[in-house]
């Protein structure tokens, strides 16, 4: 075997550098790659052990004759056969494959129009529920609105009619003539309207407050659901498995048939 190693037969080398030296540059008869012929010449390059043993194997089987070729033409069968086999599990598991791909992606696509849907729903009610909080809140200030303006209302009168009364009274003080009765009576009605009182019975304090939702309050809240996975075997998992034991069965045979060819 040459240091490219290529291997030829020692005959076939000899007479291929039979011109050239020991320490002569000679090229391969195949990749044309040189080496240096040895000092002890060709006929010392390594040998290629693992050639000659399939050269002895041959040379061996020719001797058996046509019993071992038959034997070698029936394990060569028997090899194709499993081969057959194997090749036509695959097959099928690669088409398992890609179906079980199609229908994790249908499944995926259902889950995830679910979500969206969930989401789209809790969004409304969200929304639902923030527009009632609103006119609840629009309600509120409108009532206290038109209380305001009717207790207001009130009180402009009491005091135009405060004023009046003062004009009244200054006028009597001044010409010194009148209806003081009518005067004072109109006094006593005035005094006996407590105007602060009159506000405090029609104008409630207002009191509003607002509770946040707690929904929020935690990371681990769940909203909207949760995704599952049940744990089962797949149809390609399955496949694997039948792959595997109808490997470890043709390997188990192979070895059988071997130990039998290496018995004769």
């Amino acid at each position: 075997m040459l240091p490219c190693t290529h291997t030829f037969c020692m005959a076939c080398l000899l007479n291929y550098g039979k011109d050239r030296q020991p320490g002569d540059r000679m090229p391969c008869p195949l990749c044309r790659t040189e080496f240096i012929i040895p000092d002890e010449g060709l006929i010392t390059i390594p040998k290629n052990f693992f050639m000659d043993r399939v050269i002895n194997v041959r040379k061996l089987s020719a001797k058996q004759g046509e019993s071992v070729k038959d034997d070698c033409h029936r394990r060569v069968l028997w090899d194709k056969y499993k081969l057959s086999e194997k090749l036509k599990i695959s097959e099928e598991l690669l088409q398992h494959l890609a179906k079980d791909k199609n229908d994790v992606n249908k499944q995926l696509a259902g889950i995830e129009e679910k979500v969206s849907n969930a989401a789209e729903e809790l969004i409304a009610a969200v929304q639902r529920e923030r527009l009632n909080m609103m006119s609840e809140i629009k309600s509120i200030k409108a009532k206290r609105e038109k209380q305001l303006e009717t207790v207001k209302k009130k009180v402009k009168e009491h005091i135009i009619d405060l004023k009046t009364f003062e004009k009244c009274s200054e006028k009597l003080l001044r010409s010194g003539s009148g209806d003081v009765n009518t005067l004072h009576h109109r006094a006593n009605e005035l005094m006996a309207f407590d105007v602060r009182c009159h506000v405090d019975s029609f104008l409630p304090p207002v009191n509003v407050t607002y509770t946040p939702s707690t929904l929020l309050d935690r990371r681990d809240r769940i909203l909207l659901g949760t995704i599952g996975q049940l744990k089962q075997i797949s149809s390609s998992t399955t496949i694997c498995i039948t792959l595997f034991t109808v490997s470890k069965y043709i390997l188990e045979l192979s070895l059988i048939n071997y130990s039998l060819y290496s018995n004769k």
